[in-house]
């Protein structure tokens, strides 16, 4: 018998190679707009998040106009170079066997819904994933509501459900949903600062969650 029946997957940064490709959209956005450039780390820390969160932490001081301003650059870079994201290797593989072993699949994510319907298309994903939900579609990472949209749609407990994400806002979105996490160090987030956060194991490479999560899902 599985422990789980759910496992929910953040995308970037666990599924997705995008990291870098975010942080520098957001770093040369800010640099657009003569907004002051956030570091790498601040660059990354964010996200997960949705885009009003983002803009608290990175660019605080900037008002309606300025966070249009910024949004409409962020996006113009992101769009420019989305198509140099990959899959991380693997990340197909480790997919398509849990589906094939009977562990149902679902996406907790950060992006907006139109990001995640090119990201799924572009990859040729969808038809792993039963259920999906996006920061766009009501509160964002780490409210719990993301979450337990996606219980409710699979009709999962949250103790039969894992959620697996590469930062800080997906371990606390579990723990608010009372659903447990394993994070992966290969995304956003290093090791030491997931570390502060609790998860039944923490990964360093996709092929490590995979044997996890064949061993213990």
């Amino acid at each position: 018998m599985t422990r789980y029946d759910l496992v929910i997957f953040d995308w970037d940064g666990t599924l997705m190679d995008s990291t870098r490709l975010i942080s520098r959209s957001l770093q040369n956005a800010c640099r657009d707009i003569g907004t002051p450039v956030p570091c790498d780390e601040d660059a990354l820390f964010v996200i997960g998040l949705n885009m009003a969160d983002t803009f608290n932490h990175v660019a605080p001081g900037l008002d309606e106009a300025g966070r249009a301003r910024l949004s409409e650059r962020y996006r113009h870079h992101f769009l420019a170079n989305e198509h140099e994201a990959p899959l991380f290797a693997g990340a197909r593989e480790m997919v398509v066997d849990l589906h094939a072993g009977g562990v149902r699949l679902a996406v907790a994510t950060g992006k907006a819904r139109r990001g995640l319907e090119r990201a799924l298309d572009a990859t040729g994903l969808r038809p792993w994933f039963e259920v999906t939900r996006c920061a766009d579609e009501g509160f964002a990472k780490p409210h719990p509501g993301m979450l337990l949209k996606l219980l409710e749609a699979t009709g999962v407990a949250a103790g039969r459900a894992l959620m697996v994400g590469d930062t800080t806002h997906d371990l606390e979105l579990a723990a608010n949903a009372g659903v447990e996490a394993v994070a992966v160090s290969y995304g956003a987030h290093h090791e030491a600062l997931l570390g502060t956060r609790p998860a039944r194991a923490r990964c360093a490479t996709v092929e490590e969650l995979h044997r996890w999560l064949r061993a213990n899902g």
